[in-house]
């Protein structure tokens, strides 16, 4: 009885961690299609610029696979070391994960303050060279979220040192759109605009999340039911 619950277990640590490698595999490859596909997009942050979806993707896809891999690998061969070496990583990540939501309420006012201070600082660089991806990131943000500018329209006419604004800003756009009427511009920030669309789909994030922090939760308590029960086994024909 005990013997076919633990082939029961082994069975489904490895349908999991396969299921788990699987993910990863596909966020490592949606990372490396926009990597190649969409190269010139890349982050609104002018102190962080290689922090783009595509290189998001592709480290999460690769920190996934490997736990994945050990996971799997571990429960075939009913390997302790590969087992503890999966519970130690994934409860590392659970704990980072639970650290970073806790950090990021306790200090949200100074990180929506030095957001703003960056983004305002990365408008600087719109449109000079070498840095089309921030260019190319900004006039997508703008257009699709009907905004302008970081906390108002305005943020640009430190840019241009003129009442000017992108194209993209531009309620129906054409070219040099940007320096005709303040009137034909979006005027709502952008900033804001981003976090009302987050709030208007916080449910669906909380839905993510708590999916997440289950399978996480379910990787750990049947890695480590295996690694006892290898102790035991190891234990007993000692």
């Amino acid at each position: 009885m005990a013997e076919g619950c633990m082939r029961g277990l082994r069975y489904g640590m490895v349908f999991f961690n396969l299921l788990f490698w699987l993910g990863g595999c596909g966020i490592l490859g949606v990372g490396v299609w926009l990597s190649v596909t969409q190269g010139n997009f890349a982050t609104l942050s002018s102190s962080l610029p290689s922090l783009s979806a595509a290189n998001l993707l592709i480290a999460v896809g690769t920190i996934i696979m490997v736990i994945g891999c050990l996971g799997c690998v571990g429960a075939v061969k009913e390997s302790r070391p590969l087992l503890l070496s999966f519970f130690i990583l994934l409860l590392l990540i659970f704990f980072l994960e639970i650290l970073s939501i806790t950090l990021f309420f306790v200090y949200q006012d100074q990180i929506d303050h030095y957001a703003q201070r960056d983004l305002k600082r990365g408008l600087q660089l719109f449109g000079t060279e070498g840095n089309v991806g921030l260019t190319n990131a900004w006039m997508i943000v703008q257009t699709d979220f009907r905004c302008c500018g970081v906390t108002n329209h305005t943020d640009w006419f430190d840019v241009y040192n003129a009442s000017r604004v992108p194209d993209s800003c531009c309620l129906e756009y054409s070219d040099n759109c940007g320096l005709e009427n303040p009137g034909t511009w979006w005027t709502a920030p952008c900033y804001e605009r981003v976090k009302d669309w987050l709030q208007e789909n916080l449910v669906a994030l909380w839905i993510f999340a708590l999916c997440t922090a289950l399978t996480q939760i379910l990787g750990l308590v049947f890695s480590m039911t295996m690694f006892c029960h290898a102790v035991k086994v190891e234990t007993f024909y000692a």
